[in-house]
């Protein structure tokens, strides 16, 4: 009888049924743990994802010429950029800036194509102020006679380049903003070339952003790797003591910081009197608005943000795997070298992925410590945030520099799964 129960709940309708129980459980704890993160999820869909987002979209938003000058975009559609613009444009452009004359999007319309072409600014509020071009009737002029009235207002509508400018920027959407950043632009027709060796400064301004952060980087593992191994080697209670001395700093705003160490560096500060009263020096050293000083600054900022992964790490790493190896004959420094550093690697990869990746985004620090020559992206990000008002051009950049960071973090996760796949 048992033998038969058995062998009736083995059959494959019962095991169906067990699998689909099976399958609808997990879809009940998934369903839950989605319930339980989607407050979260939604959270920063709304505070951060969607933000950012559309913040880099401003970096190809191009709508100032394609919303104030629709009828001259599109006169110039098959225009082939080579010749003189056909009077119909002209007479679009008329018709186009009386419409924008007194309204707000006159200012952008300039704004933008003075970023083109300087002077165009000024040359635009001329023309604007001459409209509408009518004759004594009062009847609009003919598309010839516009012609030769916008080239009276100013001979400088005889020139093609302004109607370039035009013509390559009548869509809603533009690389432009994306390519400055780059030190590159577009031609009158449309083909990417490099800017002028004069305008090009954001590559160099993106090369020393990257080479201040990497230095800051090491500057700190040099620093924070053996203070952290000091820590681990510690008892609970004094290392918790040190612990808290080193996050001291997350604890004093870094305005304060900053000021504190502009009091130590400058010429009359602690660090050049005590230098001088060493005899080691016979002249203050400039250690402030230059490179040597937002060294200084950003290494002790970000100090503990090295320090914290190193020390998680250390402090998981049993001491009796380099009693092993000099038990078994290894030099104590070689048991150090090649048993206990490697087993920190972790902590490296981590705590110098995120020391660099807030050290390329210091702004604060390399303005008020730093010179013309220190300035990172961040300092630009502002200026055109605060300064130009040029939501464009501040997105782009503040675009590759988070496009920087998400590779950093991919090369890092992949360094990451493969360095664990060998162990």
């Amino acid at each position: 009888m048992t033998t038969m129960t058995i062998a009736a709940d083995s059959t494959p309708e019962s095991s169906n049924k067990l699998k689909r129980e099976l399958r609808a459980a997990e879809a009940r704890k998934r369903a839950m743990a989605l319930l339980l993160i989607a407050p979260l999820a939604i959270f920063l869909l709304l505070i951060f994802v969607v933000p950012i987002g559309a913040l880099l979209t401003r970096a190809v938003q191009n709508p100032e010429i394609a919303t104030a000058l629709p009828h001259t975009v599109s006169a110039l559609h098959d225009w082939d950029r080579k010749s003189t613009p056909p009077d119909a444009a002209y007479a679009a452009l008329a018709t186009d800036l009386t419409a924008v004359a007194d309204g707000e999007s006159m200012g952008a319309l300039a704004r933008r194509l003075n970023t083109e072409i300087p002077g165009y600014r000024s040359m635009v509020a001329k023309t604007a102020r001459a409209m509408p071009l009518n004759d004594d009737a009062g009847h609009a002029l003919a598309p010839a006679q516009a012609h030769a009235k916008l080239v009276e207002i100013d001979e400088r509508w005889n020139d093609i380049a302004y109607w370039q400018a035009i013509a390559k920027n009548g869509g809603q959407y533009s690389p432009f903003y994306v390519l400055a950043s780059l030190d590159h632009k577009q031609d009158a027709f449309g083909h990417i070339i490099p800017t002028d060796p004069d305008q090009q400064i954001y590559l160099a301004v993106f090369s020393r952003t990257f080479v201040i952060g990497a230095a800051v980087t090491i500057f700190a593992l040099l620093l924070g790797y053996p203070l952290a191994y000091w820590i681990s080697t510690l008892s609970e209670r004094r290392a918790n003591l040190v612990m808290i001395l080193v996050l001291i700093p997350f604890w004093t705003s870094i305005l304060v910081r900053v000021a504190a160490w502009i009091v130590i560096l400058q010429s009359e500060g602690l660090v050049n009197k005590a230098l001088l009263g060493a005899g080691l020096i016979e002249a203050p050293l400039a250690l402030l608005f230059n490179r040597a000083g937002v060294y200084i600054s950003m290494t002790h900022i970000l100090l503990p943000f090295m320090i914290l992964p190193l020390y998680s790490v250390m402090k998981s790493i049993p001491p009796t795997y380099q009693r092993a190896a000099i038990s078994l004959g290894s030099h104590p420094f070689a048991a150090f070298w090649r048993v206990y550093v490697p087993q920190t690697y972790p902590g490296v990869g981590a705590g110098a992925l995120l020391t660099f990746i807030l050290a390329i985004g210091y702004y604060i620090t390399p303005a008020l410590l730093g010179g013309p020559n220190d300035q990172m992206v961040s300092y630009y990000v502002a200026y055109f945030t605060n300064v130009t008002i040029n939501w464009g051009m501040a997105c782009a950049l503040g675009g590759l520099l988070l496009a920087a960071t998400l590779v950093l973090y991919v090369i890092y996760g992949r360094f990451t799964r493969s360095s664990l796949s060998l162990g």
